[in-house]
């Protein structure tokens, strides 16, 4: 009875290990795709946004006919100011990485939220393209009213520099004083009476 459990337990590991096997030494890419948003503002108050889309071909063969749309930026709420929302590549080889950046002009307030960027690509094996989606990006605040930096600045560089030796000054002063203060012991006159 053992040996029947230890021979059908053998067989499928033996099988597992060549069906992993197969599948992975299977050619083919495989992309991940991570877009990252950062806001700034400009001193004339407007704000931009820089999109910056990165292509990694984790795979074990090369992407043919890459391209890439982000077509989730709105023209009432954004006019695109450098390159374009749309690229195109021969191919990308395995392991490799492509990158994207472009610059939105911000045209009204409010909370915006984008689609994740789609990216075409064909493989040598497949008839239709292929398709990956980039990461999301979370809610962006544009043109939101903030607080100037340079207020608490002066704050921050104060706690940053001066934090540490603040903490230690106090706790050295607190010591002393614990130990140089004259205990109470709830005696009237200062002597212990016997």
């Amino acid at each position: 009875m053992a040996d029947s459990i230890s021979k059908t337990l053998i067989l499928f590991v033996l099988f597992l290990l060549c069906c992993s096997n197969s599948h992975a030494s299977s050619d083919v890419p495989f992309i991940v795709t991570h877009k990252k948003v950062n806001l700034n503002r400009l001193k004339s108050g407007a704000e931009t946004v820089s999109v910056t889309i990165d292509i990694y071909n984790q795979g074990s063969s090369t992407a043919y006919d890459v391209s890439l749309l982000d077509d989730s930026w709105p023209n009432d709420a954004f006019n695109v100011i450098s390159d374009s929302i749309s690229k195109s590549w021969e191919k990308l080889d395995a392991g490799g990485i492509l990158s994207h950046t472009f610059d939105l002009e911000v045209k009204t307030k409010g909370v915006f939220s984008s689609k994740p960027a789609v990216v075409k690509f064909r493989v040598p094996t497949k008839a239709a393209l292929q398709e990956a989606y980039s990461t999301p990006i979370l809610p962006l605040d544009v043109l939101a009213d903030r607080t100037p930096e340079k207020k608490l600045e002066w704050a921050k560089r104060l706690l940053a520099k001066g934090g540490p030796l603040f903490s230690v000054i106090s706790i050295m002063v607190l010591f002393v004083y614990l130990v140089a203060s004259p205990s109470k012991s709830g005696t009237k006159g200062g002597k212990k009476k016997r």
